[in-house]
């Protein structure tokens, strides 16, 4: 091909006729005007079209992607705030029942150290009563042994005399 393109040229020059300058307006010009157009149409319909088919799908697909992506994310915002929002009750009832749990079992404590106290102010009670008993037999006791050996002494004495 570049043989004949340069046997082309020779045969051009050395003919002697060269015409024109650098634009030379004869049937080349539409011919090529003709084949630039055919050119044109068929890269359109071979590559462009089916180029910008793809490239319109991939941007609808992507556009597809995000809108499901960003719902998935509203979503998930949704969960957490629900799952906070119940997680904060859960705390919130935790607390109370632990504070009426609490009060609850100082209620039964006090009840209970009440119930000791009065048990032990019985016990005190019927053990001072008993001590108050054993002491007046111990004292009548006494005071018979006393009146006895009084008795003793005086006959004694009286013996003596």
């Amino acid at each position: 091909m570049i043989t004949e393109l340069l046997s082309f040229m020779l045969a051009a020059s050395t003919a002697g006729e060269v015409e024109g300058g650098l634009f030379d307006f004869n049937a080349t010009l539409p011919l090529m005007a003709l084949q630039f157009l055919i050119l044109m149409v068929l890269l359109n319909i071979i590559f462009y079209k089916p180029v910008a088919k793809i490239l319109d799908d991939r941007d609808e697909y992507i556009r597809n992607s995000l809108t499901t992506a960003s719902a998935s994310l509203n979503k998930a915002n949704q969960l957490t705030l629900q799952y906070e929002q119940e997680l904060a009750n859960a705390r919130k009832d935790a607390q109370e029942l632990i504070r009426n749990s609490q009060q609850d079992a100082q209620e039964i404590v006090s009840i209970k150290i009440k119930n000791a106290q009065k048990e032990a102010e019985m016990l005190i009670a019927e053990a001072s009563q008993q001590l108050i008993m054993q002491k007046e037999q111990a004292i009548k006791t006494l005071e018979n042994q006393v009146e006895t050996l009084s008795d003793q002494i005086k006959v004694k004495l009286l013996n003596n005399q």
